[in-house]
């Protein structure tokens, strides 16, 4: 908890070699709790941008326990529309506030229906195969896993699509060709290729020792923990923060790292890690989600949408 200020000057301090427990009391609250409401404002979204990627990494490892706790119970996180986060979007606060608004104000239960269309394909297919210009290819095996609906009972806003994929099967490249925040700071252009599973090339061409220090953080790290489609059509722009981001319609992303225990089976394996970073491939043009080969998504239109081309 506390602020991004007081956590860059804690992790500054810290040793990681002495720290390698949260604290008793901040367990001990996350024990109590019955239900954690996350609201996320920021004055600055690049505070810790100068703590060493190492050191971000350790934090997120010691910190594990306290996010997998949450995640037990009731929860719900959204973000209040602050000045820091209109900055990125390159926005005034006020129209920020609008976009944030018009976001969230969904009618829901319209949104669940016609989500649940993509999750019907995606949960009754073996494979996915997304493909994205000439610098995307890359094919997973969903086989078995659990396809779930962002409806915006966790994240507010909802609208997403997604489900884990087996952890050895990811073979192929990707370019994340939309930039994201990772510990403070932006990374742009990220590139992975996938031998079984596993992150067997990467670069970026900003910030690539923090991608570097991401897929070194554990065994875990370097596998995908989740593929989601974006399907909330209100999210029309593009403002550096994940929560609405990876909800954009005509947009996929997939996540290194942790996979959601709700998407895996329990008698199947689950990627599990420290950290869990999405990272988002435009689908708006010269792109295709193929599902055990048959198109389900041309150039950001679903096959079930009436404008959808074979």
């Amino acid at each position: 908890g506390g602020s991004s200020r007081s956590q860059r000057a804690f992790m500054l301090a810290m040793d990681p070699d002495d720290y390698d427990e949260p604290s008793d009391a901040l367990a001990a609250m996350v024990e109590e709790i019955d239900v954690s409401i996350s609201v996320r404002a920021s004055r600055n979204t690049h505070e810790t941008g100068d703590v060493p990627p190492e050191k971000n990494a350790a934090y997120s490892e010691v910190m594990k326990p306290i996010g997998d706790a949450v995640m037990e119970k009731r929860w719900v996180g959204t973000q209040h529309p602050a000045p820091g986060n209109a900055q990125d979007a390159e926005m005034s606060t006020e129209a920020y506030a609008d976009f944030v608004y018009d976001a969230v104000n969904k009618d829901w239960a319209a949104q669940r229906e016609f989500q649940e269309q993509m999750v019907e394909i995606v949960d009754d297919a073996s494979e996915i195969r997304i493909v994205s210009g000439d610098s995307t290819d890359v094919t997973m095996s969903v086989d078995g896993m659990i396809t779930r609906n962002d409806d915006a009972k966790h994240n507010l806003p909802g609208g997403e699509v997604f489900t884990a994929p087996v952890p050895d099967s990811v073979e192929g490249e990707v370019l994340f060709d939309m930039p994201l925040m990772a510990q403070g700071r932006e990374v742009e252009d990220v590139r992975l290729v996938f031998e079984d599973g596993e992150v067997v090339e990467f670069e970026a061409e900003k910030n690539e020792d923090v991608l570097a220090s991401v897929l070194d953080t554990d065994e875990g790290a370097s596998r995908l923990g989740e593929l989601g489609i974006g399907m909330n059509r209100d999210i029309d722009r593009f403002t550096y923060n994940m929560l609405f981001d990876e909800k954009m319609g005509d947009t996929v992303h997939m996540a290194l790292g942790r996979a959601y225990e709700d998407n895996v089976p329990e008698d199947r394996e689950r990627n599990d890690s420290a950290v869990h970073m999405d990272m988002i491939v435009d689908m708006s043009e010269d792109s295709r989600t193929e599902a055990d080969g048959e198109v389900v998504q041309r150039d950001g239109t679903f096959v079930f949408e009436d404008d959808f081309e074979q």
